[in-house]
């Protein structure tokens, strides 16, 4: 591929950031300790030693550059620089061919609809002497930074918690009610994990602390044709046979520990039109330049079969795969909904296309592998949902979210679960009427859930809510669910939350905290369960709302015209947002959830001092995840604020709001300097790097000038 190749959607013009003087200032901020210091060089067109005079003049510390960012958080390095640098200067600070990047942005998890469909049109960023007006800004910079840099030492770096999961002890776990307990790694790249497996997405300490936890299964997700190569087309699968050998590996490790290995398959992938010179017969519905593969085509879902089969001869051992048939991705001609276009998959049901394509993977696992779990999952398919589980073959489990469709009301405002949640406990009805229909003809069933955490706040390893999440497994227990699928790629942090399966939340509190605290610290739990129930829940708030960034989000003087991005970009879109609801109730859900929250904070403090030396990590553990939420919410809470005394014109106490905002952003400072583990999503990457929370500072500081009176 060419630069001018990789997608650019409708190119906006990207947005200032006149908290810095100088622009190319911008990108050596947010790129210091991230990239090597001759990259930058190389792109502002300077030397080195310009780029680290430039730093130190801006209070940036002298910190060794960890390679860790270009391996694992290559995600934020994207994000941060997406308004700031165009295609070929962006590659050049990673490294990148315009192929992988191309790559990332359309199979990493969504990357391109996370960034909002476009990339910003960008002039180039080149290093250029201050104005003397610009040195004296820069000063004042330099002044601000310095002090919170020396104020908030960093004793813990990014990606250090990678070596660090602790071991709990062997607990027993006869208590659970459930066969299965699968979980995605906390740190695993959503990209090609198994050709990049010297990153080691589940080193020997994670598997042993799952196994301590109740874990038995974890899972990757796979593109089928890089594990088994198409028979005409065999340069979309280079690196297939180290891939599989990663696979074995992989495999062989969890076993020690008493865990399988699951791969995630969203098959048949749809394709670029040129791969359809080599199997035009199988060619699909398209949508957005893709192709769907037609599964009504006898070769494709001969493929799929034979491929699956062979994963599962080639690696002995695999414990099975979950499916997902109905998603973003193009899986088959009714994916999307129009498979009226296609004139074989016209003549069928979505239910029979769906039926068909779960039937072909059942097939290959099982001829290779019998006593493998197949779950095919119920994502998407609706109305169908009935009419398709009766046509599904046997031995295939049914796998659910199990809060989808779960009924919600907050100040009058009603709606129902999309996606997960935590602050609305299932299963819903919709949930349990799916299983009922899978047990009437003898399938298992597997609940989908989020035991740690959710896109209510992704930014932490676990929510500090356990009688939540304890109430929502009892209910599981009561409806005979099977198994769990204890998270998506967010949540799979071996942490207390995960215990519950086989614990109750004092079980866990006396053995974490000691005897003296353990009372203290469950009216803790409590106080913070209350206050989440208050989260005004919506899928449009889960993936547009502020809070999976909190502080990290800037302050905008004036309206950006930019629509916040799922997971991506907040930017200032109250009207993203909120969602279903008004402004009013919107700040009033926010309002409520920190009070409450906020006074949890204060009972935990309490309990400090009835804590023992043996259990003072422990203690600590949970106070850093408890603060840094509430710092998420209440920066959420502030954002609303600001962005509706900013549209109203009515800018009364926006000063004090800009000085709270301060405030919970150096909390979070503090937190975020002791603990790695706070800000990083699997999916997602980091957040937020420390940097980035300074700049809100530095951004906050730049209002209070402009919001003067």
């Amino acid at each position: 591929m060419n630069i001018d190749d990789l997608m650019k959607g409708d190119s906006p013009k990207a947005l200032s950031f006149p908290h810095f003087p100088s622009r190319y200032q911008a990108v050596i901020w947010r790129n210091w300790g991230l990239v090597p210091h001759e990259r930058l060089a190389l792109i502002l067109e300077t030397s080195k030693g310009n780029v680290e005079r430039a730093a130190n003049d801006l209070g940036l510390p002298n910190i060794e550059v960890s390679k860790n960012w270009l391996e694992k958080g290559y995600l934020t390095i994207i994000r941060n620089n997406w308004h700031l640098l165009a295609y070929g200067q962006l590659l050049a600070l990673l490294d990148w061919t315009p192929d992988k990047m191309d790559y990332i942005l359309r199979e990493e998890d969504f990357l391109w609809h996370k960034l909002g469909n476009h990339k910003p049109s960008v002039v180039k960023t080149v290093f250029s002497q201050l104005t003397e007006d610009e040195k004296k800004r820069t000063e004042l910079i330099k002044q601000t930074a310095s002090g919170l840099f020396n104020s908030f030492s960093e004793t813990e770096r990014p990606f250090d918690f990678i070596r660090e999961y602790s071991s709990y002890g062997e607990k027993d776990k006869s208590k659970s009610c459930f066969d299965l307990n699968f979980i995605y790694s906390f740190h695993a790249l959503y990209g090609d994990t198994l050709m990049e497996s010297e990153l080691d997405p589940y080193p020997d300490t994670l598997l042993k602390a799952y196994s301590e936890t109740g874990v038995n299964g974890i899972w990757i997700q796979v593109i089928l044709y890089t594990l088994y190569p198409f028979e005409n087309a065999p340069e979309y699968s280079r690196g297939w046979e180290k891939r599989i050998e990663g696979l074995r590996e992989l495999v062989k490790r969890a076993k020690k520990f008493g865990i399988k290995v699951y791969l995630y398959l969203n098959e048949p992938r749809g394709m670029p039109e040129r791969f359809f010179e080599k199997y035009p017969e199988w060619k699909g519905v398209e949508h957005k330049d893709i192709f769907a593969l037609c599964t009504s085509v006898e070769g494709v879902r001969k493929y799929l079969e034979d491929s699956c089969f062979n994963v599962f001869k080639n690696v002995p051992g695999l414990g099975g795969i979950f499916c997902i048939t109905m998603s973003e991705n193009l899986t088959n001609c009714h994916a999307k909904r129009f498979g009226d276009k296609c004139p074989l998959c016209s003549q069928k049901s979505v239910a029979e296309v769906i039926a068909e394509t779960v039937s072909a993977i059942e097939k290959g696992v099982h001829r290779a592998a019998p006593e493998a779990r197949v779950m095919t999952h119920t994502w998407a398919w609706s109305e169908d949902t009935q009419k398709t589980i009766d046509l599904l073959p046997e031995q295939v489990e049914v796998l659910g979210v199990s809060e989808w469709g779960k009924e919600f009301e907050f100040q009058g405002v009603r709606g129902s679960v999309v996606d997960y949640s935590m602050s609305v406990i299932g299963p819903s009805e919709e949930a349990l009427k799916a299983w009922s229909a899978a047990k009437s003809r003898g399938l298992k069933t597997v609940a989908k859930v989020q035991l740690n955490n959710s896109w209510e706040c992704s930014a932490v390893p676990y929510l500090p809510v356990p009688y939540l999440v304890k109430e929502h497994l009892d209910n599981l227990e009561k409806a005979g669910v099977s198994g769990l699928m204890s998270s998506w790629t967010l949540g799979g942090y071996p942490g207390p939350n995960l215990e519950l399966t086989f614990r109750t939340p004092e079980e866990v509190a006396l053995e974490r905290y000691g005897v003296k605290a353990s009372d203290a610290i469950c009216e803790a739990w409590k106080t913070f369960g209350d206050a989440f129930r208050e989260f005004p829940f919506h899928v449009g708030v889960l993936y547009v709302a502020p809070q999976n960034y909190g502080p990290m989000s800037l302050f905008y003087e004036k309206s950006t015209g930019y629509k916040a991005t799922m997971i991506g970009f907040p930017y200032d879109d109250l009207e993203g947002w909120r969602a279903i609801y008004p402004e009013d109730v919107f700040e009033s859900q926010f309002a409520k959830l920190c009070e409450k929250w906020e006074k949890g904070l204060d009972e935990l403090k309490k309990a400090r001092e009835f804590v023992s030396s043996e259990n003072l990590s422990n203690f600590i553990d949970l106070e850093n995840v408890s603060e840094a939420a509430f710092c998420h919410f209440k920066s959420t809470l502030n954002q609303i604020r600001f962005v509706r005394k900013r549209n109203s014109g009515r800018v009364d106490g926006i000063q004090e709001l800009i000085d709270d905002e301060i405030n919970i952003t150096e909390r979070l400072l503090a937190v975020v300097s002791r603990d790695s583990r706070v800000g990083f999503e699997a999916s997602n990457h980091y957040y937020y790097t420390r940097n980035d929370l300074i700049e809100k500072i530095l951004n906050c500081l730049d209002m209070k000038r402009k919001f003067i009176k």
